[in-house]
């Protein structure tokens, strides 16, 4: 996990999965962004779902402590075919949700093309042009794994949010 310090407006990105679980935490100072925080909590295959869940938790909670967010972006529920991964996912994601609720962080949810659209200016966009939107934005020297990735644009998303004429339309859940 990339820690960097920091003192203002911050967001937490999440991007949930049990097995590489994206976060990024991003500060906002008047007109200007920078990644706080990003990086993955890794479950191995070989560690129990349960367990899986409990890391999750545990690691976000810490997250959270740490860096104080005022709030916390999430993507929309994703629908599988496979019932399983869906609520394999859900789970997950129900984890992320506790640890937010616990310390009293506001989380708010963005459909995918919404989040692409507020960081590359297209909901089309492919991962690797949000990993390099992300670079630019945050001023990082290097791409971001896939999922940290994820989790900074949902920030990053979501700190545009607050700051349009619409932000009321941001749906809290």
């Amino acid at each position: 996990m990339n820690v960097i310090s920091s003192a203002g407006r911050k967001v937490l990105g999440v991007d949930t999965s049990l097995r590489s679980t994206g976060v990024g935490v991003v500060e906002e100072r008047g007109s200007i962004l920078r990644a706080v925080r990003y990086g993955v909590i890794k479950n191995p295959a070989s560690r129990p779902h349960t367990q899986c869940l409990a890391h999750i938790f545990s690691s976000l909670r810490e997250i959270i402590l740490e860096d104080s967010p005022v709030a916390a972006a999430v993507e929309g529920v994703f629908m599988s075919r496979n019932a399983r991964t869906s609520m394999i996912l859900g789970q997950a994601r129900g984890v992320v949700l506790a640890a937010c609720a616990l310390e009293k962080i506001p989380v708010f949810e963005y459909a995918p093309r919404r989040i692409k659209q507020a960081v590359v200016g297209y909901g089309g966009a492919h991962k690797d042009q949000v990993g390099q939107m992300m670079m630019r934005l945050l001023g990082l020297a290097e791409q971001p794994a896939e999922d940290a990735s994820d989790a900074l644009a949902m920030a990053v998303c979501h700190l545009h949010q607050l700051s349009s004429p619409d932000h009321m339309r941001a749906e809290q859940i």
